[in-house]
């Protein structure tokens, strides 16, 4: 079992200020694997106060400097991947071979993406030639508090502190209680990449504790946050008392759009898609509309494909999927379900209670609803496990108010060979995504959503911009 009790503070390892054991649970196991010390104020007040000791300085670094230790940041990470994947394996349930191939790597994904999106941001530019004396300056925001999920811990770390440090801004990071230890590799990387002290500053703790200190704190002058939209109103409300900037990434709904000329891959695109993560995922595909003339064909398929999903340990490889995070999830998940079953849709594939063959993990059965009415609870609510919704749609105007009759908008999806009539849909679509026919966004393309699902936009410039202000200036010298 490892012990990691430790926060990372100013440049050092440091012991809480009063001892708060958390364990913390391998979701597959139901085993503790590891032990972590949750912060107080007095570590949270001592992380804030070496982050605005140390932000003069790092702001006035030039940016291709600060991009010089995002970059060394990467290659701790190239040096260490494996120790990285198991983390998240043992911490979040993630299957070896997904951890390895998709959970981890999103460190290095994001990290290349900022590297090559910094080199396009003007720090300082004219407004216009109506203006020849004026500009426009984009400075740090100062201290920012990152709160980050488990369901893709390295995922939304990176999305987070990669673009604070290159804007030139000093960090807390609180990462979720669930899933601390790739967070305290993360942290490590940081370190030997020689981040001068204070600019990046780790504290463990729960939502209510550290996350609530942040958020009220009057020297962060910014909250990052990813989770749950209740959480994400809670984080606002506190802010708000000390006027600090706040962008939310959160839950999502999505609805995958299959019309009758959609590929013959569609269906197990979408199915697996869902399934992906044990359906842990605020952008997953998890209401399928199709078109009645393929309707009863299609469910059909999602049943055997779904069918074909295995469900096994996270130490094992292979493409199968593993338990979700701990037993409230699994709880939450169950009874989801049984109001599925309970409010009339046709269940096909999965149901409630443990996948045969299980009896010790928190895994989940991969479930199907057939004939779902979109204002049932299954097709309304994020249930952050592997639950797939369908609904039939009669044309092009009732599937697009079908999809936005949701208070997500997070990602939508469209599958058709029709190109006008994708290009309608995606421009319809009330969400900050839309991916089409199984392509997925490029690098550097922003992460975000609109309604309930937050208006973060993570990734690429749009990431880096997130953590800046914007200072407009006249009489400037061209002398």
């Amino acid at each position: 079992m490892i012990e990691a009790k430790s926060f990372y503070i100013n440049g050092a390892w440091v012991s809480p200020e009063t001892a708060r054991d958390h364990d913390v649970i391998d979701p597959a196991t139901e085993e503790v694997c590891a032990v972590i010390s949750l912060g107080d104020q007095a570590d949270t007040d001592k992380a804030v106060a070496a982050a605005k000791t140390a932000f003069p300085a790092w702001a006035a670094t030039l940016p291709h400097k600060r991009a010089e230790y995002a970059a060394k940041i990467l290659e701790q990470y190239k040096a260490r991947s494996e120790e990285m994947a198991e983390a998240i394996r043992m911490e979040m349930g993630a299957p070896i071979d997904l951890a390895r191939n998709s959970q981890a790597p999103c460190l290095s994904w994001h990290a290349e993406g900022f590297l090559e999106a910094v080199d396009q941001i003007e720090w300082i530019k004219p407004l216009g030639d109506h203006a020849p004396k004026d500009r426009i300056a984009l400075e740090p925001i100062g201290v920012v508090g990152l709160i980050t999920p488990w369901n893709w811990p390295m995922n939304q770390v990176t999305l987070k502190v990669i673009p604070a440090l290159m804007a030139g801004c000093t960090i807390v990071l609180k990462p979720s209680e669930e899933a601390p230890l790739s967070s305290l590799l993360f942290a490590e990387f940081v370190h030997d990449a020689g981040v001068p002290a204070g600019v990046f500053n780790l504290v463990n703790g729960d939502g209510m504790g550290v996350g609530t200190q942040l958020s009220e704190h009057i020297d962060v002058a910014m909250i990052s946050f990813t989770g749950s939209t209740r959480a994400g109103k809670a984080i606002s409300k506190t802010a708000a008392e000390t006027l600090k900037r706040v962008t939310l990434e959160l839950g999502g709904k999505g609805a995958n759009v299959i019309f009758a000329d959609a590929d013959k891959r569609t269906v197990k695109r979408g199915v697996l898609h869902c399934m992906q993560n044990s359906g842990q995922s605020c952008n997953a595909p998890t209401r399928m509309l199709v078109e009645a003339s393929i309707y009863d064909q299609t469910v059909e398929e999602a049943v055997e494909v779904a069918n074909s999903v295995k469900v096994g340990p996270t130490s094992e490889p292979g493409r199968h999927i593993g338990p979700v995070v701990n037993k409230t999830q699994w709880d939450k998940i169950q009874d989801m379900i049984q109001v599925g079953v309970d409010e009339g849709a046709r269940l096909v594939a999965g149901g409630t209670g443990l996948p045969d063959g299980v009896n010790r993990g928190f895994y989940v059965r991969p479930t199907v609803f057939a004939d779902v009415s979109n204002d049932m609870r299954i097709a309304q609510e994020e249930i952050f496990g592997p639950v797939l919704s369908i609904i039939p749609f009669e044309d092009e105007a009732q599937a697009i108010k079908i999809a936005n009759d949701t208070e997500y908008g997070l990602t939508n999806y469209v599958q058709s060979q029709d190109g006008a009539r994708r290009n309608r849909m995606a421009l319809a679509l009330k969400s900050g995504m839309v991916e089409m026919n199984g392509q997925s966004r490029g690098q550097g393309s922003p992460f975000g959503g609109m309604k309930m699902s937050g208006r973060a936009r993570e990734g690429g410039v749009w990431g880096i911009e997130e953590f800046l202000e914007v200072k407009a200036i006249s009489g400037w010298s061209n002398d």
